[in-house]
């Protein structure tokens, strides 16, 4: 299937060829056509399945082709997309008019962190399309420097992060002010927790229902290893992993904002080239330290799972969680960013003994085995109590890999049994997932390779974070 084949205009097709993407991807296909003919939409799409575009491309079709009508006063919003953070919101922006280059549609993005100067003089001067975070909105509603009146397409973008930072009552704030009649909502989330389904049914007409990946579902190239230890030593555990390779770019996730800076500083002062990026950055902090590791400058980017939503460096080839997420799903938006486009990645866990309950919610919702590998030198002192769920199975002394069976299978594990070595946390029967986020090319549009091989997607590295 080709984009021009889902009735997209030809302005947007020849965006998309200059940009070097020829073949939509399963969330693209399906939600152009429907958010095209006018409908609401439900659509389930994790991050890297190119769903930037999927509600992007139509949008900019219909401010393209249907023009404001000209009447009297400034210039009002017709089209605006919520984001959860200031990161998402700077990358959706630059997505959407990468495609529109061939349009002359004003935009503004606005999020907290920042003065408001230049937010005020962009919505002085008239926008059509607005990208905003939910905070920074109702400041701007609060001044009376915005006009929402005008609005014909609403999108919530991650609504279920949006949900989970405490929005809910912005949103249904912004959502009063917005036109009622004629007005199509585009919500895109990871999950629909009830809370998702009960927004939608307040607001939406009628949506039709996408999802093109199923829930929790992880890229089959993704190895996931387990090691065990003490958590006095994580720090020490931690350095000794990346010293083993020192040239691999690495995603390391923490708990704490407070936690992520006193990480980066450790590995700064043990010589390793480190950044740490969470929400009490300033923004040019953060795009600094993500510009830096996107260049190489830094090796090692310690994140928390809010300012590292969306991340997208090319070919990533090792994230390790330092400590484990307190909700399961975050441990799928985490390895996510690795093992893009095909290439291999690598999800390493430091797991100590208070740990192991978020370890087992982990492989239960991944319902895949998961190799539980000791270090020597890092073993725990006392052999973490994994349960019933995620009980430890010893394959070969020492660590070593088994040698996998002429079919591909592995060697035969011998019984439960302790010491170092190669163990596996069971899931229960063992599931393959369905469909890679990325079919047959590069989900996201400015990742991997561009002719012949790029999707447009979230657009552009991503650069998620909060508000």
């Amino acid at each position: 299937m080709s984009f021009e084949s889902l009735g997209l205009a030809p302005f947007l097709l020849r965006a998309l060829s200059e940009q070097g993407y020829e073949t939509p991807t399963p969330i693209q296909q399906q939600a152009i056509p429907l958010v095209l003919e006018g409908h609401d939409l439900l659509a389930g799409a994790q991050t890297g399945t190119g769903k930037t575009a999927a509600f992007g491309l139509p949008l900019l079709q219909h401010l393209g082709t249907a023009p404001q009508a000209v009447g009297h006063g400034p210039r009002k919003p017709r089209v605006l997309v919520l984001t959860p953070t200031r990161e998402l919101a700077t990358q959706v922006h630059d997505s959407l008019r990468g495609y529109g280059k061939h349009l002359r549609i004003p935009s503004a993005v606005i999020y907290g962190g920042v003065g408001m100067g230049n937010q005020l003089d962009a919505l002085r001067r008239g926008v059509d399309l607005l990208v905003a975070c939910p905070g920074r909105l109702i400041d701007h509603m609060e001044r009376r420097s915005v006009d929402l009146s005008g609005i014909e397409v609403l999108v919530l973008d991650e609504a279920d992060r949006m949900l989970d930072m405490g929005f809910l009552p912005s949103i249904k704030r912004i959502l009063a002010k917005l036109p009622k009649q004629n007005r199509q909502t585009l919500l895109f989330s990871a999950t629909f927790p009830e809370s998702i389904k009960q927004l939608a049914m307040e607001f939406m007409r009628n949506p039709r229902q996408v999802q093109v990946t199923p829930q929790n579902t992880v890229a089959e190239n993704i190895s996931h290893r387990v090691h065990p230890v003490d958590a006095a030593r994580k720090r020490e555990l931690l350095l000794h992993l990346l010293a083993a390779d020192a040239r691999v770019q690495t995603l390391v996730f923490a708990k704490t904002k407070h936690g992520s800076d006193k990480l980066a500083t450790f590995l700064e002062k043990s010589g390793v080239q480190a950044a740490a990026i969470h929400g009490n950055k300033s923004q040019g902090q953060r795009q600094r330290a993500l510009g830096d590791f996107k260049s190489g400058k830094v090796k090692v980017l310690v994140a928390t799972d809010i300012a590292a939503r969306g991340i997208d460096i090319d070919q990533l080839p090792r994230v390790i969680n330092y400590d484990l997420p307190m909700v399961a799903e975050d441990y799928v938006h985490r390895i996510g960013r690795t093992g893009r486009n095909g290439s291999s990645g690598e999800a390493l866990s430091l797991v100590s003994q208070e740990d192991a309950k978020l370890l087992r919610q982990i492989v239960r919702l991944l319902d895949r085995d998961m190799e539980i590998r000791d270090l020597p030198g890092f073993e725990p002192q006392v052999p973490i109590r994994w349960g019933n769920s995620a009980p430890g199975k010893a394959e070969v002394p020492g660590g070593e890999r088994a040698p996998r069976k002429p079919g591909g299978g592995r060697g035969r594990r011998p019984h439960a049994g302790g010491g170092d070595g190669q163990r596996h946390a069971h899931a229960g029967a063992k599931s393959h997932g369905g469909p890679r986020e990325a079919a047959r090319k590069p989900a996201e549009a400015g990742r991997g390779r561009r002719r012949g091989g790029g999707n447009p997607g979230g657009g552009g590295p991503r650069r998620d974070a909060t508000r």
